[in-house]
């Protein structure tokens, strides 16, 4: 069937849009710093508006999703963050700058849980695991398209005329998904979930009081929190300051690691997947490993010296990919410790500590830089305290989460594999 192909196509490349206006604003800092005359705090703040929008968006979704379909709840969204990127392209001030930013990511909430709505009921539980892959790959070449194919569309024609252009993909996406998208086949669907399965207010509700009680949640979703939070802070907007600013790189440069950085999270995703699934037999011990390595790789970032050569931070850049690319596994840890039942509700509430995580990370280090380094809040000193906290913070959640119990479903098939 071609349209169901078709729906997959164009709600993963919504994705892509996604993750591109995500991290967009990393490489055309000095511009917004300028143009909307901010300091290192309100860039923080810019920022972060869109993964704050983004967060609370999610408490709504999932029941408009069922109450609606994707194809219309995405539509909608898609509209609003075509205003989103035309008022962030035009704005003027950081309150302008933040009111685009908070409809973007108001815009792009619905794009991951939309499309995997979608391949549930076109595609079934069979292809679902690989299509799901395979579209948070594409999602990762929208955060490729905002490193360096970006600095060269802004040095031809501007970052407001850049973000007025992704304003008119977006709405002619938004155009496409509505004529071809169906939310289910026409006739009999052998994927159709049952009316009866959609999650009523009252079941979510209780379903998260449920999780609220399980320790492993809150350990999990704290390293979560953490590890996102300095992921995105880098990879979102201070990768790009940092590698200018301190380390005196020209903006194609700081856009090619930046680069580098997501190549190496494409990478890294797949890698920690297949050590905990085939290897180690173990979603904590990989977990762990990858914290710990995390910790290490953004203390050594911290502790560079201003002018560091490019081949040493382009390194440096790749580790920070492969080390911190173990979101995968850590949804499957706690897809695994709880019941079948709760499987959705605890994978969706870690994705709401990621996304309020990203959001503090940036705008903590924008506060913390301009408020104890006020003369040079970009400087070597600023960027060296606020990634020492960072790291600090990366080693505190890898000794926390030695509290947390394995997943039981990997042992108990290797034990199973074994007798066989």
């Amino acid at each position: 069937m071609y349209r169901r192909w078709a729906i997959f196509i164009i709600t993963s490349t919504m994705f892509l849009l996604s993750q591109f206006y995500r991290v967009s604003n990393a490489v055309i800092a000095p511009h917004l710093v300028q143009d909307l005359k901010l300091d290192t705090e309100s860039l923080g703040l810019l920022s972060a508006s869109f993964f704050y929008a983004f967060a609370i968006t999610q408490i709504p979704i999932g029941i408009l999703l069922d109450r609606i379909g994707s194809r219309r709840t995405m539509t909608i969204l898609s509209l609003i963050a075509v205003l989103g990127a035309l008022v962030f392209a035009w704005a003027d001030s950081l309150i302008s700058g933040m009111l685009g930013r908070i409809l973007l990511g108001v815009g792009m909430a619905c794009n991951l849980m939309g499309t995997f709505k979608l391949l549930t009921i076109w595609f079934g539980p069979s292809t679902f695991g690989t299509l799901s892959g395979i579209t948070f790959s594409i999602g990762t070449l929208g955060n490729m398209a905002a490193t360096t194919p970006l600095v060269l569309l802004v040095q031809e024609v501007g970052w407001r005329w850049s973000f007025s252009l992704m304003a008119s993909v977006n709405f002619l996406l938004a155009v496409i998904l509505y004529c071809v998208v169906r939310d289910k086949p026409l006739g009999k669907n052998q994927f159709a979930i049952s009316s009866e399965s959609d999650p009523t207010l009252y079941n979510v509700l209780s379903g998260l009081f449920e999780l609220f009680r399980k320790k492993e949640y809150w350990i999990i979703s704290f390293a979560s929190f953490s590890r996102y939070g300095v992921f995105a802070a880098l990879q979102a907007l201070w990768a790009g300051p940092f590698l200018m600013g301190v380390m005196g790189l020209s903006a194609l440069e700081a856009g090619n690691l930046i680069l580098l950085l997501n190549v190496a999270l494409i990478i890294g995703g797949p890698a920690w997947g297949m050590l905990s699934d085939r290897f180690l037999k173990s979603r904590k011990i990989v977990v762990l490993m990858s914290l710990a390595a995390f910790s290490v790789v953004v203390l050594i970032i911290a502790l560079l010296p201003p002018g560091t050569n490019i081949a040493v931070l382009a390194s440096l850049f790749i580790c920070f990919g492969l080390s911190g690319s173990i979101a995968g596994v850590m949804f499957a840890h706690i897809k695994e410790l709880m019941p079948v039942e709760m499987a959705g509700v605890s994978m969706t509430g870690i994705n709401f500590f990621n996304m309020i995580g990203a959001a503090v990370y940036i705008q903590g280090m924008g506060s913390f830089m301009q408020r104890f380094y006020p003369q040079a809040s970009q400087g070597p000193d600023a960027f060296r305290g606020a990634l020492l906290l960072c790291a600090a913070s990366l080693m505190f959640v890898s000794l926390l989460y030695l509290f947390t119990r394995d997943a039981v479903t990997i042992k108990d098939e290797a034990i199973l594999d074994a007798l066989s």
